[in-house]
């Protein structure tokens, strides 16, 4: 006897287990429901089967190939060109059935007793006898009737609730004579309920309802797949396991190591070559694919668990589908119902909220809440802008696709018919991004003066002559070298605020977008005299015959990125010898090994040609490092110190605006020219708004952000601090060798500790309870001054913006309190994230 596999159904209300995968391939207890159903045929003496296939058809004759494996003959019949139906793709392949034969569906679970149903067929001489069952909610399923010889009566395919008049359902199992073929049209779209069975009650053909007994499970949605893996681990099903049962209860594959701390309540089944780390826990009902690798302390509660998947240390999994090659990540919450695309990944301390799918190939960011489907797109983020502007992995996260996304999101929260400068650094990637945003920009209605290829300080000072809403850069990441940076300006050239980018991100991932007409269409300009009107800029911002009587020689690097090019061409007006090392483009940053290696090139250079001082230039023009006529590296806390110091030698009684982390050697440096030092939060924007908002500030910035001159504008200009340096040099008529000489000691030491999302808050208020008022600053995090009537001594607490961790500085003039207290403080945030984990307290006394 042979039997017909219904097949070729692509399970949409299954989605996203079925993206990649036919219906009858999605596994229960590790095997696919097909497979189950070729079990149960052979273990009724059909081994003859012919599979139906549409969706995905290659997938299922991988799997089975011939079915020797599985002990049957298996032939498949592929739907090429559109779906024939239940009944039309049998009709199709009428001629290879020419006695009884059984139809069966692909996509249920059943222990029927098929032999009985085969006896009952042909006992009663019918025709075609279906294989029915009593269900208490018909609604989902054919309802049919019968007389008291089980002969059908009436059916009614999914009925409403009011006319439900049977607990009797169709199955979707039937036995078949094969002259009832004739009935249906050849190469027509047909179906069993709907065409077939009405015909044959029409025209008086014997048609008999088999009532079986047993269990069925027609996984057509998610909660039945998930109540089948659950039935099938119960033994309410009779199903061939495909591992031995290690214990009671407990099913485990070949090759798979359970450290001997975990727990495992029964039923449970731990496919092949699994390993199951220390102290996990694995409720009753769990199902645990081959291949699976579960960390340290993870909580598992009824998960399914498909092949491949990567589950991290103390993750929390509650009955929920995680499909082929997930990565949940540690601390990671995938709440009840939930089902998680394949090769899908969730982020640390992210939480995947009950009932919500991702598709396959989806990110969800560390310490992502994710309350809706993900369907579209490639990532689910905690907040779309960090700490400066949009960042990702190029043509990975920031693809062209999200950029005219970007871009439309940005556009739509400007008025119609609103003007945007976009710039970009000369980098390809940039360039494809750039017109990507244009793409996105011009479909809202948004005008663009594209910039083209322009150094960021350029792309800064131009828009406040331009009647511009805002404006774009595009650049590599200035310390991720495989990400790009988008930035975006007011109309003053500053980073937008919190409240700016909050309104994009709002409009971005709710697709809140406004469709201009094709009349409406931005149009797109390219402004000209942009380098005209910034070299007009910095020459009246300088003191220019001081430079022009220096005869000085500067080394600068560009580390294969021309961004700062204009800079010789501005220093040759002024009489300066500009020697460019490495100015020739590169379509990828220098490593950071390779940086430091240019810079002891750059350094030997400058002390070979007995040049005043070298640069390197990065980040688009932004940021600098100094390197003396001695070949020494000056940066990042020495540097910030040594322009403050020469900036206020030159301009005593100014105000100097540096990040609330900076080292406390600003303010000796201010003491000693009556000068004035604000603080502001740790990012850019807070220090250029700084800079404009307060008065007579003369320099803005930091070592490791680059510095603000804000009379000439309101960004970071690694080339005006050059030609700063040059005046000041000459005007102080000391080397930058001897300027470091004068420059305060003060020891300043940083370290990161990890620290959760969830738990940064709670770090935060702790800190500022259990502290005297007094002795805070919260500027920007935490910072406590512990010793009395030192100011210069204090501890700072900050939670970093994009990352489950904090930073904790040290600053003093005392070396050995520094090395102490960030001993004491790290340990203290180690071990309050570690009580908060376990539901404790932690006081400073304690730690």
């Amino acid at each position: 006897m042979r039997a017909v596999l219904m097949a070729g159904g692509s399970g949409t209300r299954l989605r996203p287990l079925t993206c990649d995968l036919p219906k009858p391939m999605v596994p229960i207890l590790n095997r696919p429901i097909a497979e189950h159903i070729v079990n149960l045929l052979k273990r009724h003496g059909i081994e003859e089967i012919i599979a139906t296939l549409h969706y995905l058809p290659d997938v299922m004759r991988d799997y089975f190939q011939d079915g020797s494996e599985f002990g049957v003959q298996m032939t498949y019949a592929v739907e090429e060109d559109q779906p024939l139906g239940t009944a039309g793709c049998v009709k199709n392949i009428a001629e290879l059935l020419d006695d009884t034969f059984f139809v069966i569906s692909g996509d249920s679970i059943t222990d029927f007793d098929l032999s009985a149903a085969v006896k009952f067929h042909k006992e009663q001489g019918s025709k075609a006898t279906l294989v029915l069952t009593r269900v208490p909610n018909p609604i989902e399923f054919g309802v049919v009737i019968t007389d008291e010889d089980q002969r059908i009566k009436r059916f009614l395919e999914k009925p409403s609730t009011s006319e439900i008049f049977s607990d009797t359902v169709n199955t979707g199992t039937y036995i078949l004579e094969p002259e009832v073929l004739k009935y249906l049209p050849a190469n027509q779209e047909s179906d069993f309920s709907k065409d077939l069975f009405p015909l044959l009650l029409e025209k008086g053909e014997p048609m008999y309802g088999y009532v079986a007994e047993g269990y069925w499970c027609d996984v057509g949605h998610l909660d039945a797949y998930r109540e089948a893996q659950y039935d099938g681990l119960d033994r309410k099903v009779h199903l061939d396991y495909a591992y031995e049962e290690h214990s009671p209860g407990i099913w485990v594959g070949q090759n798979t190591y359970i450290d001997p701390s975990a727990k495992i309540q029964t039923p449970a089944l731990i496919g092949d070559n699994c390993r199951i780390g220390a102290r996990v826990c694995i409720e009753a009902g769990t199902v645990i694919g081959d291949n699976v690798t579960v960390g340290a302390d993870a909580d598992l509660k009824r998960p399914i668990v498909w092949n491949g998947a990567i589950v991290g240390e103390e993750a929390h999994l509650r009955a929920c589908v995680a499909a082929r090659g997930v990565r949940v990540d540690r601390r990671a919450h995938v709440l009840e119902g939930a089902v998680v695309g394949s090769l899908s990944t969730v982020g640390e301390e992210a939480q995947i909220s009950p009932a919500v799918r991702v598709w396959p190939s989806k990110k969800i960011e560390s310490g992502a809440t994710l309350n809706i489907n993900l369907i579209w797109g490639h990532a689910a983020q905690r907040n779309l802008f960090g700490q400066r502007g949009v960042s990702g992995l190029a043509n990975i996260d920031i693809t062209p696709e999200f950029a005219v996304k970007l871009g439309a999101a940005y556009g739509s929260t400007l008025k119609p018919g609103a003007s945007v400068t976009v710039s970009r650094d000369q980098r390809s990637i940039s360039r494809m991004v750039s017109r990507s945003l244009i793409a996105g920009l011009m479909s809202v209605g948004t005008n663009v003066q594209n910039l083209e290829a322009t150094a960021i300080p350029l792309a800064r000072s131009i828009v406040p002559t331009l009647s511009v809403e805002g404006g774009i850069h595009v650049r590599l990441h200035p310390e991720r070298t495989d990400s790009l940076l988008i930035e975006f300006f007011d109309e003053k050239g500053i980073n937008i605020s919190k409240a700016r980018e909050k309104k994009i991100e709002g409009a971005y991932f709710k697709e809140d977008f406004r469709r201009a007409q094709i009349e409406e269409i931005g149009n797109m300009a390219y402004p000209s005299q942009v380098l005209d009107l910034y070299s007009t800029g910095f020459e009246n911002h300088l003191n220019v015959e001081a430079i022009r009587c220096s005869n000085s020689k500067v080394v600068i690097d560009y580390s294969y990125a021309v961004s700062g090019a204009v800079l010789p061409v501005l220093l040759a007006k002024f009489g300066c010898d500009a020697v460019v090392l490495n100015a020739s483009l590169r379509q990828t940053a220098p490593s950071t090994e390779e940086r430091e290696n240019l810079l002891q090139q750059l350094g030997q250079v400058v002390e070979a040609l007995r040049a005043n001082f070298g640069v390197q230039v990065s980040a688009n023009g932004e940021q600098l490092i100094l390197v003396d006529e001695t070949g020494g590296q000056i940066r990042g806390e020495l540097l910030n110190a040594l322009m403050t110091h020469m900036i206020l030698t030159t301009n005593p009684r100014g105000t100097v605006v540096v990040p609330v982390h900076s080292s406390s050697a600003v303010e000796h440096i201010a003491r000693r020219h009556d000068g004035k030092v604000i603080r502001t939060k740790a990012n850019p924007t807070a220090l250029m708004e700084a800079c404009q908002a307060n008065q007579n500030v003369v320099l803005g910035g930091s070592g490791e952000m680059g510095f603000i001159f804000p009379q000439l504008h309101p960004g970071f200009d690694a080339m005006f601090c050059i030609a700063k340096v040059i005046e000041m040099l000459t005007v102080q008529e000391q080397s930058l060798a001897q300027i470091r000489s004068d420059v305060p000691r003060v020891c300043h030491k940083t370290y990161t500790v990890r620290c959760p999302w969830t738990v940064k808050g709670a770090l935060m208020r702790h800190l500022v309870e259990t502290h005297p008022g007094d002795n805070l600053e919260l500027v920007d995090g935490v910072k406590i001054f512990d010793r009395p009537h030192q100011e210069d001594s204090w501890v700072l607490i900050l939670p970093d913006a994009g990352e489950p961790m904090v930073h904790i500085f040290a600053n003093s003039t005392d070396r050995e309190w520094v090395d102490g207290s960030l001993m004491q403080y790290r340990k203290y945030v180690q071990d309050f994230v570690q009580e908060q984990e376990g539901g404790n307290s932690i006081s400073l006394a304690e730690s």
